[in-house]
């Protein structure tokens, strides 16, 4: 029996070969019709024997192309035309648009292979690709995503590219950035003037000088790197001086999986997303001897890790270095830096050597931050590999209205929503500096364009002083919604597992405005997807000097030890108060006692970093949760003693109260208790504390379901004791995985909040 199909599928299904799939499913089943891209995805009418059509149908399911994502699927029956063969046809245009692009991806085997082919005319081509692999995000500029709305656009193909570029049945069918030694991209090497450096293999010699332990600024495939001999340790030191990054960690590259076990300790789950096609950095525990200098991540048990993802990261990675530091091309605070003359001027007085491209980056894109925790992947900074790629919504949720989120000001990404798509745009950063509220502006009108989104609402940050509550706010062209910090927070991890049921949500960072105009961070709420009752957190300390308190942690410590023991602090026999400037030291209490620049807070990170201070960890911070990490890290022992804690009624909110704790570091502290075990007991108890006002709540209101989210829940061992105390007290919970649960996840929250509200969803909590 003869049967003609008609099919529209949609989901990630431009860019990656799918054409040529359907095309090549096509003739094995012996089928007629056609193929197109539309402004929705695909389009496909297949026609021939019932029984092959049926089997072409199930076949385009089950196995797609690896890049390609399928959302969904609606087939139909039309009447037969009587056609003989199958066409791949043009790609539609139209008014309105939905379709979901590819993220840029790594080399594929198939494309490595014929890079380090000696026969291969694409022998040690750095710009090799096909539809399997390769740029995609950042060198789109519209869509349908054709090769003349890309940065592509001005290399015209040779005769071997283009025939390639036509055949259904070649690799590079419709490859958009398909390209040779004869007709593509090439690499220029340039000196610290910006010189033309005359060679006839720039990479060859890029190797040379890394070998020698010049800093090379190298222009990839989301932006520049800064890249040294990891193992050099005076080139190191040079890179960290010049680029002022004092201690942050520097991310490495290494040329395979056998290299990265003999740097750092390297399990199965970690191996597979290390060498994943979205190819993050990785967070790896350092071996003893790892052979690095220890100035590529000073005071930190792991190393940030990642492998070659494009093919001229394989050719560099041939040189006699075990790694490459592969840090961001930017001075610290500022974005990526992405075109040519730009890192030459901005850039100039940090790298001693220029490899460049002559393929533009539309869109800057950074590696990707991945840890594994408790097997389960979890994004730290999700970019590079994984945006545009939308978190797609439950049929609870969605459809929403199409709504525009800005986030926050520290690890600022944005959201726009469509249907049952949230579409969280890469890392923006910190939004501190006119060049990156510039680089947020741009991603918005970008992703707003490819995307097809038309907002109708701008959800934002309560935050008036935040960058993106001030440009949402002065914007007129739509109403805005402002959403509390944390409850963007809590909803974000609930949009992300598809909870509508009201959770108990606890949400632990160190900033976020809160309703009652002070600086919350340690909150437990009752939560659903549009409203949020608060119903305990940590006492209430002075914040003395504002965000001096945050670089400051002595300033915290400092807070806590008034609280506890008021003016007999200096006292106290401990070197953190015999290291005070007793002088400075009681102008700042002075301070916090007026309430002079000194908010209120309830902060979690406040507390950490109070703890890293008191026991002589970390009097000042380098870089944003520095503290708090070294206090996790430094733990030792197993023992299972609980400092001492009380809860109290105030009002209908329970206060957590924190003197007593503090009082027992002090006396361990005394006692010459390790910090160590000092650490360890501090986490125990944490855990503990958070547990039984959880408990406590639950007996209120009879919740079981939990929800985990905010920066401090980076801390593995937060998360990874709490969850499981919580679970043997019979709670469900939840916690990031998909999105960061620190503030680069809380856009989505704020997204999912301001569409229901638009759409008159009141929340069980509402005021």
């Amino acid at each position: 029996m003869h049967k003609r199909a008609k099919g529209a599928i949609k989901g990630i299904v431009q860019g990656v070969g799918f054409r040529p799939f359907v095309y090549q499913l096509a003739q094995r089943y012996k089928l007629s019709g056609y193929v197109s891209n539309t402004p929705f995805g695909v389009d496909l009418e297949v026609e021939g024997e019932e029984e092959n059509v049926e089997q072409f149908v199930r076949a385009v399911v089950s196995d797609p192309p690896p890049l390609a994502q399928i959302a969904s699927v609606e087939w139909r029956e039309i009447p037969p035309r009587q056609e003989t063969g199958f066409e791949i046809r043009k790609s539609q245009v139209g008014p309105e648009r939905s379709t979901l692009i590819s993220p840029d991806v790594c080399i594929c085997q198939d494309c490595l292979s014929e890079l380090l082919d000696p026969h291969d005319r694409r022998y040690r081509y750095p710009f090799i690709n096909c539809t399997n692999c390769g740029p995609r995000y950042t060198i789109i500029q519209d869509i349908p995503y054709d090769r003349a709305t890309t940065t592509m656009k001005k290399f015209r193909m040779c005769p071997a590219c283009q025939q390639e570029y036509d055949n259904p049945l070649n690799r590079r069918f419709h490859a958009q950035p398909n390209a040779c030694w004869d007709c593509g991209p090439r690499v220029f090497l340039h000196d610290a003037e910006a010189n033309p450096v005359p060679t006839p293999d720039p990479i060859k010699e890029t190797i040379a000088l890394l070998e020698k332990g010049y800093i090379l600024a190298i222009k990839g495939l989301g932006g520049f790197h800064l890249a040294v001999d990891a193992s050099n340790h005076r080139a190191v030191v040079r890179l960290r001086r010049r680029k002022h990054r004092e201690e942050k960690p520097l991310a490495i590259m290494v040329k395979d999986l056998e290299t990265a076990r003999t740097i750092a300790h390297l399990n199965e789950a970690e191996a597979e997303v290390l060498a994943s096609h979205q190819r993050p950095i990785v967070l790896l525990k350092k071996r003893r001897f790892h052979g690095l200098s220890p100035q590529v991540a000073p005071k930190n048990q792991y190393f940030g890790i990642m492998l070659p993802y494009t093919p001229l990261h394989y050719l560099l990675m041939e040189g006699n270095y075990r790694a490459l530091v592969m840090t961001s091309g930017n001075m610290t605070e500022e974005p990526i830096t992405i075109d040519n003359n730009h890192a030459f001027r901005y850039l100039k007085g940090i790298a001693d050597f220029f490899l460049v491209h002559n393929r533009d980056i539309y869109l800057r894109s950074d590696d990707s931050v991945v840890r594994i925790v408790d097997g389960t992947p979890r994004q730290i900074r999700r970019s590079r590999g994984y945006v545009p790629v939308p978190v797609f919504l439950s049929q609870d949720i969605s459809p929403l209205v199409p709504t525009l989120a800005v986030g926050a000001e520290l690890k600022n990404t944005i959201c726009l929503t469509k249907e049952n798509r949230a579409f969280l745009s890469q890392h923006i950063g910190d939004m501190e500096n006119l060049e990156t509220f510039q680089f947020f502006q741009l991603t918005i009108k970008h992703l707003r364009r490819i995307l097809e989104i038309q907002p109708q609402v701008i959800a934002h940050d309560l935050h008036p002083d935040y960058l993106s509550t001030k440009f949402a706010v002065k914007q007129t062209e739509l109403p805005t919604i402002g959403v509390q910090h944390h409850h963007a927070h809590i909803v974000s991890c609930m949009a992300e597992h598809g909870l509508v049921e009201p959770v108990i949500g606890l949400a632990m960072d160190g900033t976020g405005l809160g309703d009652d105009a002070h600086i919350w961070g340690c909150e437990f709420m009752l939560s659903d997807l549009t409203s949020y009752k608060r119903v305990a957190h940590l006492d209430y300390l002075p914040l003395p000097g504002g965000d001096m308190a945050a670089k400051y942690p002595w300033r915290m410590a400092l807070a806590y030890l008034y609280k506890a023991f008021g003016e007999n602090l200096f006292e106290i026999p401990i070197p953190f108060v015999q290291r005070l400037d007793q002088a400075e030291a009681k102008l700042v209490l002075k301070m916090a006692q007026r309430a002079v620049n000194s908010p209120l807070t309830s902060s979690c990170g406040r507390l950490f970093d109070a703890v890293a201070s008191l026991i002589g960890l970390r009097d000042r911070i380098a870089f944003e949760g520095q503290a708090a990490i070294e206090l996790e890290m430094c733990q030792q022992g197993s023992d299972e003693i609980i400092y001492p804690t009380s809860i109290r009624r105030e009002r209908d909110v329970w206060i957590l109260e924190t003197s007593q704790l503090i009082k027992a570091i002090v006396e361990d502290i005394i006692r010459g208790i390790p910090r160590g075990r000092i650490s360890h007991r501090f986490h125990n108890t944490l855990v503990r504390l958070f547990v039984e006002m959880t408990l406590e709540i639950h007996r209120e209101t009879g919740i079981t379901t939990v929800v985990l989210s905010g920066g401090s829940f980076q801390n593995v061992t937060l998360l990874t004791s709490l969850t499981r105390a919580l679970r043997d007290q019979g709670f469900s919970v939840y916690s990031h995985c998909l999105v960061p649960t620190n503030d680069g996840g809380l856009a989505l929250g704020q997204a999912i909040c301001a569409a229901l509200k638009l759409a008159g969803k009141k929340g069980k909590f509402q005021g």
